[in-house]
């Protein structure tokens, strides 16, 4: 059985509370380069989303689950499933801990962890993926930690106000042993 709890925090659906926490978020411009954001997001517009999140990652090709911690049920961040494709059993994996206290604590590990374990078990599926920018030594420290392997450079991939910032594409395949 998959359980989306881990030793300091649990995954769960978002919920309509957590849109002041949401909204914090998206429009925090220090996030915007890594989650493709360039304007900012409206309460309303982010009420429709929370909205709509029940939705199925079948039906969506996506999935976002809170980061929350078992002694408070405070949301320390996100974590999502995207791109996803059933079809060659693989999705993208994408996290963020927020805010910076909350940061170096291992919650972005124990989510990984508990996240692969969902998406390899529960989906069934057999790789996940991350896009990471070869500045942000952090996550690149973080998803080598879990087992991801650098297999890719995209040149010139993002586009910034400083210029353009190559990506690393890291894969995590599920060992069929």
């Amino acid at each position: 059985m998959v359980t989306l709890k881990g030793k300091n925090i649990f995954l769960r659906a978002l919920e309509p509370s957590d849109l002041e926490f949401l909204y914090e978020l998206e429009n925090d411009e220090t996030f915007w380069e890594v989650s493709n954001t360039s304007t900012p997001y409206s309460k309303y517009v982010l009420k429709q989303y929370l909205d709509n999140s029940h939705r199925d990652i079948f039906e969506v090709k996506q999935l976002r689950l809170v980061l929350s911690l078992y002694k408070t049920n405070t949301p320390v961040g996100f974590i999502d499933l995207f791109d996803f494709d059933p079809k060659n059993k693989r999705a993208g994996v994408g996290i963020i801990v927020f805010p910076e206290k909350n940061k170096r604590n291992g919650y972005a590990s124990e989510a990984l962890q508990i996240l692969k374990e969902y998406a390899f078990i529960q989906l069934g599926l057999h790789q996940l993926f991350a896009n990471i920018s070869e500045e942000n030594t952090n996550s690149i420290t973080l998803f080598e930690k879990a087992g991801y392997k650098k297999s890719g450079s995209k040149q010139d991939w993002i586009h910034t106000s400083e210029g353009y910032k190559n990506e690393f594409l890291y894969q995590l395949i599920k060992n069929v042993h």
